[in-house]
């Protein structure tokens, strides 16, 4: 895409994803699980909770598959509080609501779609140079239509991270891994792929933009 034609379509994804996240009291619950969770049952438990509450078409589901074990959670808050109130049933080990004003990824933000929609018909998109994977289904986008497509499906769908990861590094058996490098603050997505493919990993290098930065200015 152009730079300037992408801002655009950022703040007017931005604008209305927060529109919609500001129609229901909602949230997002990052939640660290064992073998046995079901994280379905949790979310439909959390569901008919809502229900009792008076609460029409409640919504709680999965809404970011990190990596084994560590799910994100979205929907309406009472049922993000009930997931949290009884975490040992549903065999949590950790919860934590993020500081979030939406339960992004979610039926929550169906608002927000025909804007984006909008705005992307009006966007040339050309096919990229090299693969870029969606985490909407874990694979390579093949043209553009395919983009756009999965662009607006992006926002009511789950992310499905830990599934890109096994995407991108899948690889026929004696294979070498390639380098894999994180580039600015933080190195989270270093600890995830750690937790997803143990051998990309070995290949991971961090590249802290800022220390490059300060060493240029001094």
């Amino acid at each position: 895409m152009d730079f300037a034609e992408a801002l655009y379509a950022v703040k007017v994804r931005a604008e209305a994803m927060q529109a919609a996240a500001e129609a229901v009291p909602s949230g997002m619950l990052s939640v660290i699980g064992r073998r046995e969770t079901n994280y379905k049952y949790a979310c439909l438990e959390a569901r008919r909770h809502c229900e009792s509450l008076g609460i029409d078409n409640p919504v709680c589901e999965v809404s970011n598959y990190l990596f084994p074990d560590s799910r994100v959670i979205a929907g309406h808050v009472q049922a993000l509080e009930f997931l949290q109130k009884n975490a040992p049933k549903f065999y949590f080990t950790r919860t934590k609501m993020l500081p979030v004003s939406g339960a992004f990824h979610t039926q929550l933000m169906e608002p927000a779609v025909e804007p984006l929609a909008e705005v992307l018909k009006s966007i040339e998109i050309q096919k990229p140079l090299i693969c870029v994977y969606s985490n909407v289904d874990g694979k390579k986008y093949m043209h553009s239509k395919h983009i756009q497509k999965l662009l607006v499906k992006q926002l009511v769908s789950p992310v499905l991270w830990e599934q890109t990861m096994h995407s991108v590094y899948q690889r026929k058996q004696g294979m070498e891994f390639p380098y894999t490098y994180e580039v600015g603050p933080g190195k989270q997505l270093g600890a995830v792929l750690r937790k997803c493919n143990l051998k990309a990993w070995r290949q991971y290098s961090h590249v802290d933009v800022t220390e490059e930065e300060e060493a240029a200015e001094t």
